[in-house]
């Protein structure tokens, strides 16, 4: 008994030996920096629309101090009847315009005194699409500079209710945002972030015009003015302020605010979160989801801001730090600014560093000298601000070099190709004589900009790394330029990771606990836990992932009409979902959902064990038809009003869950192709975006000559399920613009053998045989660099390219397809799409209840309530393709890029499912590799195929009884 005693005292001495061994120190090395010089900009001089090259222009001329004001409703154009005027619109005392989201307004402004003038407008941000305004603008017609041609103006946000609801198993919940408009007044300022101080414009003297061009949301405007920003000063000068006014600290007071109580955000995204890793998080629960936090990957965009409310006791100087936790950003810091009442109390808090540690620590604003913040007795606001701060001319030099990098990259291209011969000389820096000039110039720039991470963080990281592996191969190509050919492949990974590197660094997380404003005297609370705590918090949190239950979401209590559905994708998306089925749907139809998250593969298992939901959702579009087959999927066009329902989306979407005259799903998701391309590479080779593959061969041969390449798309087989190969979309747009079909009108057979089909095929294998387009390639990132400066690819790519590109942002579009020129003269843009759908089983315990639900979850509100949440809750990236029509019209689509989808969306065509349809995608792409790897012939290859595709269809319609 003894030995045991002592056993168990020597473990827990372990242990908790380990735990203090182990724990990180509140206070790393990285925080302690050198103070450095700011790093100035260096960037491409030849670009001659960027807002230096405009400032420097007009560097030296005055600054006026009159403030001149122009009324919004005293405009002398607007390009549509969707302007108007209104009085005292939403509490405003005067009159205001009301611009819509698509449009052009213009004013006239007297100048009195030529100069340089600050421009700041008063708006309100009237309902729309959720997302923040855009506004393009112009003085006397022209554009002044890149950056005034998008012009971001933020909505405001806050939690729905008061106070965060609770589940019924205790658990907090993610409280919605929802929107709480008020007239704002804001500068005009870039959207990017690079220039903390408002922008400057010139205007001459005399009657100038100045417009606004809407891009995306509606917003009212009472007035623009011209204006003088005022620069802040710094904290020697607040201080002796303080001193003259005999202003005083003051004692014994002390003002905690939880951040996740901000009254006031910028974004969606910004919404609370449960923090489980330190026991000191408060509020704190072992076992339960709390809404402690705020923050985190949510809140680091530049320009993102959050702000809290407090009241404050007596007047006087007070401190103000921060529990934080920046566990992201190794080797670089987060930064933010602080403004007070909506001023800014000193330069100092403009640029507020946030540096690398995984544990919560407090931050006293100030560090070893804590600043003094003078608040008048009363309520008063806080406001912090992602900013880039110090690591703005970093990503603007960076940029420049990533472009300049690219560039040179696609010249040398140009004359190598994507294969050069390793044993030759291609004599480049002969050929291409500013090549080493600029490889120097380049390893020179870079390195400075990591010299400069490095003394400014006080250490050398993986941040770092990156560009010194760059500045390492730039040089020994200076040194050694016939290596350069059979080096372009590590090249251009290494530029691409330089524009990986611009995308980390421009993200500046950090997650707040609380915030503290206190007397200096007063002793502020221990940000980290003791060794005791870690023990208690890591050992209740263990026994509780015993008893707590992951799998469902949200409240589990079941009313008298209830159902069960199945969610298949992630669990920010079954969140999302859950919330709204409680705050809608439940409230509306009296009808309980146990919602539960499931791997894709459990639903076939589960439903022949009778264990299945009544309700699938965000299936596979293989999936319903196959199941109805088995007579496992229910008829949804039984219902009275099923007819009604399906208008809400378009044929092509409908089309895969139609089988033997019933309909047996409805489509979530709907996504089908366009056609993407560089403008700037474009435009450089005198080449405009083909309207008809004529026009694509026409293409093909310059960009070839060129050494670039048109992407097709094309999958790669080994990256998907044997059984469930879709057909290429490249074949089924040939296809379908050519008035082919995949099966015959009574679906019993394949209808490839049509004479139209043999030509498409052929035409289509010809891109590889004849052309020599790849057979595998990296689109998004390809088209990033200018290798395929045009492709077709799924409409989703969009997404993709604005969050992961920012370096090509204005240089790319998207339209509709090459279509088909008819004997008419007519084209034919025809393209097939692929969805997910929303499926109920047959064995569903409560029909009436799941129709009930599936009309509620593909409504056009629903959709659009969804579609923003997940964009608020991820990002752009996160942007929902719905298949419900109206809903696509209301989610946050720039105005010119949603009329590019609905003009391709038109022209979709949905791919029938049959019995053995699975073996049409499979064999097309067997057929297609046959004649591209093994020389055979088109004709004969599909033929082939198509023998296996009819065997399949008929074995499978004999196993299922049904006619042939």
């Amino acid at each position: 008994m003894k030995k045991n005693k002592i056993k168990i005292l020597s473990f827990v001495a372990i242990l908790l030996f380990l735990l203090w061994a182990l724990k990180p120190s509140d206070s790393p090395a990285s925080n302690q920096v050198k103070a450095v010089d700011d790093f100035e900009a260096i960037t491409n001089k030849t670009n001659e629309n960027s807002y230096d090259s405009y400032l420097k222009k007009y560097i030296s001329e005055a600054k006026p101090e009159k403030t001149i004001k122009i009324e919004g409703e005293n405009f002398i154009y607007a390009s549509n009847d969707k302007f108007l005027i209104e009085e005292n619109f939403e509490g405003l005392n005067g009159k205001a315009v009301l611009t819509p989201e698509e449009g052009m307004i213009k004013w006239e402004i007297p100048i009195d005194e030529t100069g340089l003038y600050n421009v700041r407008i008063h708006y309100y941000p009237m309902e729309g699409k959720s997302s923040a305004i855009e506004r393009e603008l112009a003085i006397n017609d022209q554009v002044p500079f890149e950056g005034a041609d998008l012009l971001l103006f933020h909505r405001i946000w806050d939690n729905r209710f008061d106070k965060i609801q609770v589940d019924d198993r205790g658990n907090e919940l993610r409280p919605r945002q929802v929107e709480k408009p008020e007239w704002i007044t804001r500068p005009f300022i870039d959207s990017e972030g690079y220039y903390e101080e408002p922008y400057k414009f010139y205007f001459h003297q005399g009657v100038q015009e100045i417009s606004l061009t809407s891009l995306r949301e509606p917003m009212a405007i009472d007035y623009i003015e011209l204006y003088q920003d005022k620069p802040s000063k710094n904290y020697e000068q607040v201080v002796d302020e303080y001193k003259t006014k005999e202003l005083e600290p003051t004692k014994g007071q002390s003002i905690v605010i939880q951040a996740e109580d901000a009254v006031r955000k910028s974004s969606p995204t910004l919404y609370p979160l449960s923090d489980r890793s330190s026991p000191t998080v408060e509020p704190y629960h072992v076992s339960k989801l709390r809404m402690n936090t705020i923050g985190g990957l949510n809140w680091k965009m530049p320009g993102q801001w959050m702000e809290w409310e407090f009241d404050v006791e007596e007047d006087g100087l007070y401190q103000i730090a921060l529990k934080r936790k920046q566990d992201q950003l190794q080797g670089v810091y987060a930064t933010r600014s602080l403004t007070i009442d909506g001023e800014t109390p000193f330069k100092e808090v403009e640029r507020i560093r946030f540096h690398h540690n995984m544990n919560w620590q407090l931050d006293l604003l100030g560090e070893e000298e804590p600043y003094l913040f003078h608040l008048t007795k009363g309520t008063h606001r806080i406001r912090l601000m992602v900013s880039l701060g110090d690591m703005a001319p970093l990503l603007q030099t960076i940029e420049s070099s990533v472009l300049e990098l690219n560039e040179m990259y696609r010249k040398i291209l140009m004359i190598t190709s994507n294969t050069p011969d390793p044993y030759r000389d291609y004599q480049l820096e002969k050929r291409i004589p500013d090549m080493i000039d600029v490889f120097t110039k380049q390893s020179e720039i870079i390195n400075s900009v990591a010299d400069y991470l490095e003394e400014s963080t006080g250490e050398r990281s993986d941040k770092v790394a990156i560009l010194h592996s760059l500045v390492r191969q730039l040089n020994d190509m200076v040194e050694k330029p016939d290596t350069i050919a059979r080096r372009l492949d590590d090249f251009k990974v290494n530029v691409g990771g330089l524009g990986t590197w611009m995308l980390t660094v421009r993200e500046q997380p950090l997650t707040l606990d609380y915030l503290v404003i206190s007397s200096p005297d007063v002793e502020l609370p221990e940000a980290s836990a003791t060794i005791m705590e870690t023990v208690q918090h890591e050992t209740g949190a263990l026994l509780a992932s015993y008893t707590e239950d992951y799998d469902s979401i949200g409240n589990i209590a079941e009313s008298e009409q209830s159902i069960t559905v199945w969610i298949t994708t992630g669990r920010d998306q079954a969140q999302v979902l859950k919330s709204l089925i409680d705050d809608m749907f439940t409230p509306q139809t009296n009808i309980s959902v146990r919602l539960r998250l499931v791997p894709p593969n459990i639903l076939l298992p589960a439903t022949l064990a009778k264990e299945g939901p009544d309700v699938a959702m965000q299936i596979g579009e293989e999936v319903p038809v196959n199941y109805a087959m088995r007579n496992a999927a229910a008829d949804l066009s039984q219902f009275d009003d099923f007819e009604k329902v399906v208008g809400r989306f378009r044929e092509s979407g409908l089309t895969p869950y139609q089988f033997d005259g019933g309909v047996y799903a409805l489509p979530e998701q709907q996504i089908f192709p366009m056609l993407f391309y560089r403008k700037d590479i474009l435009n450089e080779l005198g080449l405009t975006p083909p309207e008809t593959w004529e026009d694509v061969y026409n293409m093909i041969s310059v960009l070839q000559k060129h050494n670039l390449e048109f992407f097709l798309p094309i999958d790669d087989p080994q990256a998907q399920e044997q059984t469930n190969m879709v057909p290429n979309a490249t074949f089924s747009m040939l296809l379908y613009q050519n008035g082919g079909q995949f099966y015959a009108n009574d679906q019993k057979s394949s209808a490839l053998d049509s004479e139209v089909s043999m030509k498409q095929f052929k035409k289509w294998t010809q891109f590889y045989t004849n052309y020599k387009f790849p057979l595998m390639a990296d689109f998004p990132n390809r088209f990033r660099v200018g290798e395929m400066p045009i492709g077709i690819a799924d409409y989703t790519t969009y997404n993709m390219l604005t969050v992961l590109a920012p370096e090509i942002k204005g240089l790319w579009d998207f339209t509709v397809v090459p279509g088909t020129k008819a004997n008419d003269d007519t084209i034919n843009h025809e393209v097939a799409s692929h969805t997910t759908a929303v499926m109920m089983l047959e064995n569903a315990s409560d029909k009436k209840s799941s129709w009930e639900f599936m009309k509620w979850w593909t409504d056009k509100e629903t959709q659009i309530a969804f579609g923003r949440e997940m964009e608020g809750l991820m990002g752009e990236a996160a942007r929902y393709p719905t298949a419900n029509i109206e809903a696509l019209k209301e989610l946050p689509w720039p105005v010119d890029d949603y009329n590019n989808l609905e003009s391709q969306w038109k022209w979709v065509r949905g791919i029938p499912q049959v019995p053995g349809g699975y073996f049409t995608g499979r064999h097309l792409d067997n057929a297609f590799r046959k004649v591209v790897n093994a020389n055979e012939n088109p004709r004969e290859a599909l033929s082939d195929y198509i023998l296996y595709m009819n065997d399949e269809i008929e074995m499978k319609r004999d196993e299922f009884n049904l006619p042939n």
